[in-house]
């Protein structure tokens, strides 16, 4: 499917991306996926680059671009460079001494962390629709039982949530998948799930997920870009996109959501006794 018109913002930009990436053949859903996972870097970079980070030729995401609608590389990147932040913090110096002391020494490697989850941070106020965030919190104030999944790196941020619901006296249950029990038909009428996974997406999340929406219980996501396949069901998804050192990737941005989630229920169901 090709497009006769661009997207006019970042938002309907996601949407087309998510829409069109599902018949696409592998170059050019390549490109979307980087695409999805570096929305910073559209503005940013150009094309030589991004296509040699997306594993593409350059002809290949000005194609891929073409069928979004844009009628080519600079015109898409005009729409995110006009959104881009202009007054971005500039840490990178404040850095540089420490890099040059060593890249292996553990204050360095701090300074790289402290910097990855920074950025986090400040992606995070343009990855959260904030409508989104208001429809997941009143459906998990109203839950009868708030069920959480997140295993493998998501496993830090379920166990938060679990945690912080039950300090609040918010009945809740954590779906850890310890023993390969399978706990969805613990999932009632009147219930809440929050499904947290990130790419490479955990199957037995999806699965839950799956199980959830096709039932008709609500689901809140949390998850990385469009790209996802808990974008595919009729989830509530709140986006993250934590940015990485090297081939780890830190929960920063993640963690603080599930922060801001969990205290916004508690305070909404407290509202309402």
């Amino acid at each position: 499917m090709k497009y006769s018109t661009p997207p006019k913002t970042i938002e309907s930009f996601h949407q087309r991306l998510q829409a069109a990436s599902n018949n696409l053949p592998k170059r050019l859903h390549q490109c979307a996926s980087y695409l999805a996972s570096n929305p910073d870097s559209i503005a940013l970079a150009t094309v030589a680059e991004l296509a040699d980070a997306a594993g593409v030729q350059p002809s290949a995401m000005i194609r891929f671009c073409k069928i979004l609608g844009f009628s080519g590389f600079t015109e898409m990147q005009k729409l995110f460079r006009s959104t881009y932040p202009q007054n971005w913090p500039d840490y990178g110096s404040r850095l540089a001494n420490l890099r040059e002391r060593g890249a292996e020494s553990p204050s360095a490697l701090l300074a790289e962390f402290i910097d990855a989850g920074r950025m986090s941070l400040e992606n995070l106020t343009n990855t959260v629709d904030s409508r989104v965030l208001d429809e997941a919190v009143k459906a998990l104030s109203g839950a009868d039982t708030i069920h959480v999944i997140g295993l493998r790196r998501a496993y830090a941020v379920a166990t938060y949530l679990a945690y912080a619901f039950d300090k609040m006296e918010i009945p809740a249950m954590l779906h850890d998948s310890v023993g390969r029990l399978d706990h969805r038909h613990a999932v009632r009428p009147g219930d809440v799930l929050i499904a947290i996974t990130f790419a490479p997406y955990t199957e037995d999340t999806v699965a839950l997920a799956r199980h959830c929406a096709e039932a008709g219980r609500p689901v809140v996501a949390i998850t990385d870009t469009v790209m996802s396949p808990l974008h595919q069901l009729d989830a509530m998804c709140l986006s993250v996109s934590e940015v990485d050192f090297g081939a780890f990737r830190a929960l920063s941005a993640t963690l603080s959501l599930a922060i801001a989630l969990a205290v916004a229920v508690g305070a909404e169901r407290d509202r309402k006794t």
